[in-house]
């Protein structure tokens, strides 16, 4: 039934309190009506923010979950720019994205204020990395992973741990997933379950640990997957947001053979994160590696210079080929290799991954 002043229905006015506009209630509605949740609940979110690392399979997936759950702000944070080779899984991009080479924060954050207006998105183009992390992740009361390697989801754990701030760790390969909230001092912290040796489950089915491990790039990644796991994490996060219980359990997931398990990971008492509070991954001791999911490249880190990009292409141009700079980045070749750089002075060197090669065609072109 509509209430012919208003045009809205008045079933779902039934036990509303007065200060959510019609509007609002109307676009959250199925979700109001799920008793965990509820109006007060939904007024929650809307007052609530969080910060996404990655924005690939995992981190897509769970952006565009968040901002039609209505989570009022979301920062994502993402080094990396879209390629065709994205598209089978990171469902935020469209072909148009990976022909003009956007940063994938920016087609990101474009992408989501379409979806939903009503919500602040803001996407910002940098590499986490020890001399950031804090300036890129106080503020927020939750932060969540869609990054692609363990050395960073050490760094995002030492950051949460140290700011007394909630995590959840998630990562995805093949047809598998795992994802696990942390609560600090509360929960055990990624260092527990991973650098600890205790009895959590890895994601390719073994004991994990902080080694090398298969990746998008060796064995590959079917979509699905990411969409299961990053649904699991969306979970975790509004609960996480509405105050409700969460953590303390390792959850994994294989689409292709339907196997769930969920391990309960103890807080280890000598863990060298949560209890000792050695962060040597925030500290910058332990450097993150360089090669990035589904590419054979190298990255540069050089944050210490901004480039003009229109000015840098104009100078190389006769000496390289197919240069190309759209506001955001510029991307030339250097035929077997093809190097993309940013404004803030980071380069991805694209067909080695021998850092001295990398290193060598950024002093000749970047220069030093």
């Amino acid at each position: 039934m509509m209430d012919s002043r208003t045009g809205f229905s008045l079933s779902y006015q039934r036990g509303r309190t007065a200060h959510m506009d019609p509007k609002t209630y109307e676009r959250y509605s199925r979700q109001i009506l799920f008793g965990e949740i509820g109006e007060a609940g939904q007024q929650r979110l809307l007052d609530s923010s969080a910060v996404i690392v990655g924005c690939g399979a995992l981190g897509t997936a769970l952006a565009n979950l968040l901002v039609r759950a209505g989570v009022g702000k979301l920062r994502i944070v993402d080094r990396d720019f879209v390629e065709p080779s994205n598209l089978q899984r990171q469902t935020l991009f469209e072909e148009s994205d990976a022909a003009e080479a956007l940063p994938k924060a920016v087609a990101a954050e474009r992408r989501l204020r379409a979806i939903n207006s009503g919500v602040s998105v803001e996407g910002v183009v940098a590499d986490v990395s020890p001399k950031n992390a804090e300036e890129l992740l106080r503020g927020f009361p939750l932060i969540l992973d869609g990054t692609d390697n363990f050395e960073t989801r050490f760094l995002l754990n030492d950051v949460a741990v140290h700011l007394h701030v909630p995590w959840i760790y998630a990562a995805v390969v093949a047809s598998y997933g795992v994802t696990l909230t942390v609560r600090p001092e509360k929960t055990a912290c990624l260092a527990c379950a991973l650098e600890s040796g205790g009895a959590a489950e890895g994601e390719n089915g073994s004991r994990a640990h902080s080694g090398a491990e298969d990746t998008c790039d060796t064995i590959g990644v079917i979509g699905a997957a990411a969409g299961v796991i990053a649904s699991i994490e969306a979970a975790e996060a509004i609960k996480l947001l509405l105050g409700k219980p969460a953590g303390g359990r390792l959850l994994s997931f294989d689409v292709w053979t339907g196997r769930f398990q969920s391990v309960r990971v103890a807080r280890d008492p000598a863990c060298r994160a949560c209890a000792h509070h050695d962060f040597r991954y925030l500290e910058g001791e332990a450097q993150p590696h360089l090669t990035m999911c589904g590419r054979d490249s190298v990255q540069i880190h050089e944050r210490r210079r901004q480039l003009d990009l229109a000015a840098l292409g104009k100078r190389i141009a006769p000496t390289v080929a197919e240069v190309r700079e759209n506001g955001f980045l510029l991307r030339f070749r250097v035929p077997p290799y093809e190097m993309t750089v940013f404004a803030d002075g980071r380069a991805i060197v694209k067909g080695t991954r021998d850092t001295g090669v990398a290193r060598s065609l950024y002093a000749r072109y970047i220069g030093t």
